[in-house]
């Protein structure tokens, strides 16, 4: 049977501390491919203004170009209002019966589990992998695999501040996404 790690989240933009999650999950728990998954909206983000799906599965494809075992899955951008992952673990369940799904979210991620929706039923159907991320506990009342990962102390938020600052951010993500950002003129206000 197939594993594959499902990472979700907003890549509003991607960056390197995406890749290296990714990468460190994908080798620790021998999977066979990390899923790329960006929400269409996800439920606590639902007041924040978020990129265009178009240009976040762009910078995606460029974040990932080049590496076997990533691969991007749209199934959130497919359906409209709130992304709730019970929805979308059952979807990809009935897609891909022969695959065993791991569900990677990090420290933040785990101290908001008993408040996702339905997260009950949720846990009998995928696996969480969680990462540890700095001011964060992992301790959950849940099933949890617990896979750690360098510290790389960034965030999509912060980028995006940087951004609007006309601050660098060479060396946070990829070359690639850096030039798509600035062609699309993203993040400027």
């Amino acid at each position: 049977m197939k594993k594959v790690g499902i990472f979700g989240g907003t890549f509003d933009p991607p960056h390197f501390g995406h890749l290296l999650m990714a990468n460190e999950v994908l080798h620790s728990l021998n999977l066979t491919e990390i899923w790329f998954m960006p929400n269409q909206i996800p439920p606590h983000k639902q007041n924040e203004k978020i990129c265009d799906s178009y240009h976040r599965v762009n910078m995606l494809k460029l974040a990932v170009k080049g590496n076997e075992f990533f691969r991007i899955e749209t199934i959130e951008l497919e359906r409209p209002g709130p992304s709730y992952t019970y929805d979308t673990i059952r979807l990809l369940k009935q897609r891909y019966s022969q695959v065993e799904f791991y569900f990677i979210i990090g420290a933040d991620m785990i101290e908001y589990l008993p408040k996702w929706y339905k997260i009950e039923q949720l846990q009998n159907c995928i696996q969480f992998v969680g990462v540890k991320r700095t001011g964060y506990s992992i301790q959950s009342p849940f099933s949890i695999l617990e896979v750690n990962v360098p510290q790389f102390d960034v965030s999509s938020t912060m980028i995006r501040k940087r951004l609007k600052e006309g601050k660098t951010v060479h060396y946070l993500l990829p070359e690639s996404v850096i030039q798509y950002i600035k062609e699309n003129h993203l993040y400027e206000s």
